[in-house]
């Protein structure tokens, strides 16, 4: 099955890391633009971009130009992405056809869900992405979990927790890969943290709680055996 193709256009390299690389986690194919210039001509010569993650300020040809653009052939889903905050920007970025409007700093698991969002809403998205082992089994578009048929209620950062441990099943992972992967690059709070929803998660799925093992002065692992 081809992946679901985004073009992310940004003339600062360090956003357009960020932002590909919790693209590509998601198994987005991701291509990028430093410029106005240099995106309009990635969306001529590409096929089937799905979705374009848009900044406004940038040389050569800026964010709202390249926007009206591609609006006179194509109804393709657009992404605004700027430093401004001002509600006169927003409105101008939708007079121009965009779908949604982000502005810097943002959360890029933030972006990443609005990013699946709207493609479900064109029908480009997964309808159903399912994730099952040892008896727990995790919807992560209708943000469900059963245990052995039962549900089960977790607050949101339980059900990410849940989802980054049995994506990554069998491997040792450290508190600070936790904390980068399932809160933002940008937490700096006690990486203990974790322990305490590790607790809470292992009470509310039971049994099962023993399939999260602790590795003592390092991290964690989900194993079934």
């Amino acid at each position: 099955m081809e992946r679901i193709k985004i073009l992310v256009v940004d003339d600062e390299s360090r956003i357009r890391k960020l932002v590909r690389d919790f693209l590509v986690r998601q198994q987005y194919e991701v291509l990028e633009a430093a410029d106005g210039e240099e995106a309009l001509d990635l969306f001529y010569r590409e096929k089937e971009i799905a979705l374009i993650i848009l900044d406004v300020m940038m040389p050569r040809r800026n964010g709202w130009e390249v926007c009206k653009e591609i609006r006179e052939i194509s109804k393709v889903p657009i992404i605004m992405l700027t430093a401004k905050g001002e509600e006169s920007d927003e409105l101008t970025g939708f007079e121009m056809g965009a779908d949604e409007y982000i502005s810097k700093p943002f959360s890029p698991k933030i972006l990443v869900a609005r990013v699946g969002a709207i493609l479900r809403r064109c029908g480009k998205g997964e309808e159903e992405e399912a994730l099952e082992i040892g008896g727990i089994v995790m919807n992560r578009v209708a943000h469900m979990v059963t245990v052995d048929g039962e549900p089960v209620e977790l607050s949101y950062k339980e059900f990410e927790l849940l989802s980054f441990f049995m994506e990554n099943a069998g491997i040792a992972l450290s508190r600070e890969k936790i904390l980068n992967q399932v809160w933002n690059y940008d937490y700096f709070g006690d990486a203990r943290t974790i322990d305490t929803h590790v607790k809470k998660l292992r009470a509310k799925i039971g049994k099962k709680g023993e399939y999260i093992k602790t590795i003592w002065g390092m991290g964690y692992k989900f194993e079934v055996k």
